[in-house]
Parts: C-alpha cells; sequence; structure tokens
C-alpha cells in the first residue's frame, strides 16, 4: 500500500520535471523523465501521451518542422514528407497505441470517465500530427483530428472547467475557419464546422488557465495572432514564454520574427543577433541556427542592407541542416539580392547551389528562371 500511495507523486514528480526539460527542448531527457513517470504508473495513458509529445517533437524540431513561418501561410502542405528511423516510426506508433489501449479499457468501464476521455483526445490529435506532418497522410490527419475535437467537447460537456480541453477544440476550430472555401464547404459536409473568434476565445482561456496543455495554447495562440497580422498581442504571448522557459531556442526565435513580421526592422535586428550570439554562448541546447540566420537575412533585406542580407542568407543556405527547403528558400534569397547589388556571377552562382539541393522544387524552378533573367525586385 506504501509503495501505492507513493506512485502518484513520483508521476506527478517526473512529468513536471519531464515538461521542463520539454519546453527547454531537451528532448532526451525529458522521455526519460516520462519513462519514469510511466514506470511509477504503467497503467496511466498519459505517462505514454507525455513520451510520445517528447518523440514525436524531438523529431519534428531535428527537421525543422517547428519553423513557425512554414505554417503561417499554406504552402506546409506541399512540403516533403520526413524521412524518420524505422525504429523512431515503431517506436511512435508502439506509444500511441499503448496509450490508446488503456484510454479505451478505461472507458470501456465508464464512457464518462473524463480523464481517458481527455488522455484519448490527447493521444489522437498527436498522431493527427504525425500522420499530418511526417506521412502527409491528409485523410488519416484529419479523422484523428475530429476525433481529438470530438473526446475533447465531450470533456467540456461533461465538465465545462475542465480547461485544458479548450486548447485542441480552440484550435480546430480556428483551423477549420480559416480554410480555403472550397474545402470548408466539403468539412461542413461532414458536420465539420469552425469559428475563428470562438477558437481563439477558446486558445486564450487555455493559456491563461496554467494547466498543462497552457504552454501550447499560447504557442497556437500566438500562432494565429501573427497569421492575422495581429502582431503586438502576439508579441506579449511569446514574451511571456520566452520568460518562463529562457532555455527555449523556438521562443526565442519566434520574438525575433514576430519583430520582423511587425515591421519593427531594426529592432527584429538587433534580436536575431544577441539570438545568435546567445546560441554561441551555449544558452540553448541544440540550436538551429540556421533558422535565425534565415531570418536575419529577411530583416536585413527589409531594410535594404544587402551585403549583410547576402551573409546571413547564405550561412543559413550552407548550414549542415536535415531542411534543404529552408537552405534553398535562403540561397535563392542570396542570388536575388545579389542581382539588386548587380552582382551578376555571384547572383549565378547561388541560383546553380539552391537548384543543386532539389532541382523539383518552385524554389529550384524560379533559380532557373533568373538563371536566364536576373532579378529585378518584389
Amino acid at each position: 500500500m506504501a509503495a501505492d500511495s507513493a506512485r502518484p507523486n513520483a508521476f506527478d514528480g517526473y512529468t513536471k520535471s519531464g515538461f521542463e526539460h520539454y519546453y527547454s527542448l531537451e528532448y532526451d531527457k525529458a522521455l526519460a523523465d516520462f519513462q519514469k513517470a510511466i514506470e511509477a504508473s504503467p497503467d496511466d495513458p498519459r505517462g505514454y501521451n507525455h513520451a510520445l509529445e517528447a518523440v514525436l517533437f524531438r523529431e519534428l524540431y531535428r527537421h525543422d518542422a517547428l519553423d513557425t513561418s512554414l505554417y503561417t501561410q499554406d504552402g506546409f502542405l506541399n512540403s516533403k514528407q520526413i524521412t524518420l528511423d524505422p525504429a523512431v516510426k515503431q517506436q511512435i506508433k508502439q506509444l500511441g497505441d499503448k496509450a490508446m489501449a488503456l484510454s479505451e479499457r478505461r472507458l470501456k468501464a465508464d464512457p464518462q470517465d473524463i480523464q481517458a476521455l481527455y488522455a484519448r483526445g490527447v493521444t489522437r490529435g498527436l498522431k493527427s500530427t504525425y500522420m499530418g506532418l511526417v506521412e502527409k497522410a491528409w485523410f488519416s490527419a484529419l479523422r484523428n483530428a475530429l476525433g481529438s475535437r470530438s473526446d475533447h467537447e465531450a470533456v467540456l460537456t461533461l465538465k465545462p472547467d475542465f480547461v485544458d480541453a479548450k486548447t485542441v477544440v480552440g484550435i480546430h476550430n480556428y483551423i477549420v475557419a480559416v480554410l480555403p472555401l472550397k474545402t470548408k464547404m466539403l468539412a461542413s459536409i461532414i458536420g465539420v464546422t469552425g469559428d475563428k473568434k470562438k477558437g481563439l476565445e477558446y486558445l486564450a482561456e487555455a493559456g491563461k488557465a496554467g494547466g498543462e496543455s497552457s504552454v501550447d495554447a499560447r504557442v497556437a495562440l500566438a500562432l494565429f495572432l501573427r497569421r492575422e497580422q495581429r502582431y503586438p498581442e502576439a508579441l506579449n504571448i511569446v514574451e511571456t514564454l520566452v520568460q518562463e522557459h529562457p532555455q527555449n531556442f523556438l521562443f526565442a526565435l519566434e520574438h525575433a520574427n514576430l519583430m520582423k513580421d511587425g515591421g519593427k526592422g531594426p529592432e527584429a535586428i538587433r534580436t536575431y543577433r544577441t539570438l545568435l550570439n546567445d546560441c554561441k554562448d551555449g544558452k540553448y541546447p541544440d540550436p538551429h541556427v540556421e533558422l535565425a540566420q534565415f531570418g536575419l537575412g529577411e530583416a536585413l533585406r527589409g531594410q535594404n542592407q544587402y551585403p549583410e542580407a547576402i551573409l546571413a542568407y547564405e550561412a543559413a543556405g550552407h548550414a549542415s541542416s536535415h531542411n534543404h527547403e529552408l537552405r534553398q528558400r535562403a540561397l535563392l534569397a542570396a542570388g536575388e539580392v545579389s542581382d539588386l547589388l548587380a552582382k551578376r556571377e555571384e547572383a549565378v552562382k547561388e541560383y546553380r547551389a539552391a537548384i543543386a539541393l532539389d532541382s523539383a522544387t518552385n524554389e529550384a524552378e524560379t533559380a532557373r528562371k533568373y538563371l536566364d533573367k536576373p532579378y529585378k525586385g518584389r
């Protein structure tokens, strides 16, 4: 009995420390803590969900798929499938299947088990993320997303003050509301509706509640506000995330991105440079500096500081990164700015380097066009 009574405390302790590592992008350390939480309470689906989240987002970060600039436009729908090690894919499947089985077992005994409903919704949401971003299997991703929303709406029906459930429901409401018209009409046929205002309100509530999904709610809310060009509001949210998680490279990067997109060019340049210096000083675990270099290039270009922009673009373009799409965009941009400076030979070199990374992309097609005719400006 003594051992059993100690288990929840051990589970909560390992879960808390796991999330501290998780939001510092120390995914392997987070996973180790979540595995200990599973050992402390092996029948709790939450532990498997947390481990699944750590493994999945470790891989997404490794491939730069957490770059928020990808999700402020629709181009990410056409981005290439992420190639994962088969062993990692199997680990993701096993963790998801185990979490689902534990939730289903509890729901079979009690269909109104709120914690089990919530946990199943989380599992389905993570499966949707995996199928959409890794496998590019959009129908499977949609099925799981609908299941996740349904579970969390059921939670809110049973317990309206279970605010963590508003994160998934809020994200889904917003995304469906901003779908292209044809896609939205198809979604309405199968009973899927969205409400942009409700989505943003739900995320704001979940973000302020301080629950387990609070950080994720604020990340989503800031992203959607950025998409809506409500930059000051998004910036305020991201500043709180930076303060709470000072080792999180992505939050610091988003802070600089928002300054750039919000028209604060000189401040953005300083922020990017501070971020890059902090990376050199070891402030961030495993920083993906190419993302900051590309952002710096964009900010410098926006301020007509072309020679410095080329250097930043080249640093991003020649980085040893899995993200060939970012590298290609950076090399293409370096070529464009070189053309603006009438440095034709350098521009041609950049365009050829971009094409060499992948000749079958839109960026490669654009680079080939500029090989024939110099870039003249946007």
